[in-house]
């Protein structure tokens, strides 16, 4: 069973570290590119600061964006602030969320989020902590999928592994680490044994590793369609 309460606590420790990171930069590192393709770090802390409002929104009964472009519009305007605005803006977006989280509420709930995803409230504070955690590391400050915590990494390969479980688009997977039990995803021709550390595992799963330090067995390693 999900429990929510535990997740905003793990939501809080997650957005304390992401914040000493990036409170070690200065304007110029913060203006230098990210892990993500085509993002600077500023792109990352901009994002991180809007997808808190916006999961309020979501928590709130209202629209996750008013749509993708205004979404993108947001964090390319917010992307080229000085550090401390940065700094500030994350702290305050995060406690944002975390009053709404604070308040009572039926956490049993139906909420929407982008594209029409439907969700349980109580899945929120964890689809917030993998925000923070994720964009964290993308941010190449020196915190790595290996510094996550295990809780997290055994959730996050679940909920990755069943959010690609059916998809005729990629061969019947089986994911086989050390961490956890085997799991199984896909849903198209084909059977694929993946192995390897969790840690790379999750990092394929992600988009955040090419998957080259895993090894398969039946073929090729699947590829992914884009989160």
């Amino acid at each position: 069973m999900i429990d929510h309460e535990r997740d905003l606590a793990h939501v809080h420790e997650a957005t304390e570290r992401l914040l000493d990171a990036a409170a070690s930069l200065d304007n110029a590192a913060a203006a230098e590119p990210s892990r993500l393709p085509g993002w600077t770090r500023g792109h990352v802390l901009a994002h991180v600061a809007r997808n808190a409002d916006a999961l309020v929104n979501v928590l709130q009964g209202r629209p996750m964006y008013p749509d993708a472009a205004t979404r993108d519009a947001d964090i390319e305007r917010d992307s080229g602030r000085p550090l401390d605005v940065h700094l500030a803006d994350l702290r305050a977006s995060a406690d944002r969320f975390r009053a709404v989280g604070a308040e009572p509420a039926d956490w049993s709930r139906t909420v929407e989020l982008r594209n029409g995803v439907l969700d349980s409230a109580s899945r929120i504070p964890f689809r917030r902590w993998v925000e923070v955690a994720l964009h964290h590391v993308d941010l190449g400050v020196g915190y790595e999928l290996e510094d996550l915590p295990e809780e997290f990494v055994q959730r996050e390969i679940d909920f990755l592994a069943e959010r690609f479980k059916g998809l005729e688009s990629v061969p019947a997977t089986v994911l086989r680490t050390a961490g956890g039990p085997d799991r199984t995803t896909g849903g198209g021709l084909g059977g694929v044994v993946v192995t390897g550390p969790d840690a790379e595992v999750l990092g394929w799963l992600a988009g955040r590793r090419d998957g080259s330090a895993l090894k398969t067995e039946g073929g090729p390693l699947p590829e992914l369609p884009p989160l």
